[in-house]
């Protein structure tokens, strides 16, 4: 069953959002991608005549009560978007009269699921180690079923439209499925392009396939980088885990973002590209700064040759020409991870150099994805979200499906 084939005329459907945006310190959402990227879903359900109850998650409010993380502060960001009053449940597990008294049309927003422990489904205020662990563990999975069942007792249909949550066996992503019958369960739109899109990356690639991976640490990326090791042409390692290579080639990086453990692990990475015949892409030279601010006086470097009392903020002039030569005449793109501290003006040049490299190669055909919070930031940051194939929502999520493994919340679906 899918959302363009099934008439919610008539029906309650309630649908997992993601609508964990960003907000600044008065409340207000500074970045909107999650909230338009739902609007095809939800204004489906709402055109074919039925009511609609959202549900997602905020922040970490840790299974308690925190204003915070309140998603009453997006009610009306909600309302504007959808073009229609949205009514709001303050607890999302004691709305079933809200939800009952809905009529075709309408909307019910109910509170952050994750103020209750059951939704992640994780023992509250007990260790792994703790020999009553398991037992506790056990409790909360039966106590998960009984929060996934009330949530599910509020509709006749479900449907999940978070991929940034799909990675999560929790209970509005996956657990709820099981209380729905195969007819009236299904993935939403912006559920179907995402799982499209990743599958473009690792099933219908066009070559010449370059990735390009950044972020500060490699340890984060690992699984990723190896899976990507058997499909990509090009793999292009940017950002503060540059200075992880550098330093395992014994270059000196001087106050830079280094995983010393990892020195070894880069290594590994090297040899492998080079024995699977990928062309790895490392910078040469980076802008290095005397403190980490915006306002840090900047010097132009060798990234293997950094002096004492500086750090490598962003990609330098030689390593952006080299980077765009790479990526201009791919035909499959992934980005995952900017190349500089770009929340800082000033250090922003590498990203910048990178996602028009994306864009001039996605306009002559290439296939482009850029996904992960900070990626999708930049994008969105310099105006050219709307210039590459596809902006994924999904950070953990995007990760783990590239690196092969199974969503929770797909695999519900299809159960």
């Amino acid at each position: 069953m899918t959302i363009d084939n099934y008439n919610f005329a008539n029906k309650k459907a309630i649908v997992r959002v993601d609508f964990n945006v960003p907000l600044d310190e008065n409340g207000h959402i500074t970045d909107d991608t999650r909230i338009r990227g739902a609007l095809p879903t939800l204004k489906k359900i709402l055109n074919d005549g039925g009511s609609l109850i959202i549900m997602s998650h905020m922040g970490k409010p840790k299974g308690k009560v925190n204003a915070k993380y309140s998603l009453s502060q997006i009610k009306d960001d909600v309302a504007k978007a959808l073009g229609t009053d949205v009514i709001f449940a303050p607890d999302c597990a004691n709305a079933k009269e809200a939800a009952a008294n809905l009529k075709p049309g309408q909307v019910l927003l109910l509170e952050n699921l994750r103020f209750y422990p059951e939704e992640e489904g994780k023992p509250v205020g007990i260790e792994k180690e703790d020999p009553a662990y398991e037992a506790a563990k056990k409790e909360m999975k039966e106590r998960q079923k009984d929060f996934s069942k009330t949530l599910a007792s509020y509709a006749d249909v479900y449907v999940n439209d978070a991929f940034g949550t799909a990675h999560r066996k929790h209970a509005s992503t996956a657990v709820i499925a099981d209380y729905f019958d195969k007819d009236n369960k299904m993935l939403g739109y912006l559920m179907e392009k995402e799982v499209q899109a990743v599958d473009n990356i690792l099933s219908n690639i066009q070559r010449p396939f370059t990735a390009i991976m950044g972020g500060s640490k490699v340890s984060t990326k690992i699984g990723i980088i190896e899976n990507l090791m058997d499909k990509v042409d090009n793999l292009i390692l940017c950002g503060g885990m540059t200075y992880t290579f550098a330093k395992a080639m014994g270059g000196k990086i001087g106050d830079s973002i280094c995983e010393d453990d990892k020195l070894d692990l880069a290594r590994e990475i090297m040899a492998k590209a080079k024995a699977k015949g990928v062309n790895l892409v490392l910078g040469t030279d980076c802008v290095a700064g005397n403190a980490f601010s915006n306002d840090a006086e900047t010097m132009i470097c060798p990234s293997n040759d950094i002096p004492d009392g500086w750090e490598g903020m962003d990609a330098g002039p030689e390593t952006r020409k080299a980077f765009a030569e790479v990526i201009e005449p791919a035909k499959t793109i992934l980005w995952n991870g900017p190349a500089g501290v770009f929340e800082f003006d000033n250090f922003t040049a590498g990203s910048r150099a990178i996602a028009e490299a994306i864009v001039k190669a996605t306009e002559k055909g290439a296939f482009s994805l850029v996904g992960g919070g900070d990626s999708v930031a930049c994008v969105n940051k310099f105006g050219l979200a709307d210039s590459v194939s596809y902006v994924s929502t999904g950070g953990g999520a995007l990760l783990e499906a590239i690196e092969g493994k199974e969503l929770p919340g797909v695999a519900a679906i299809k159960k």
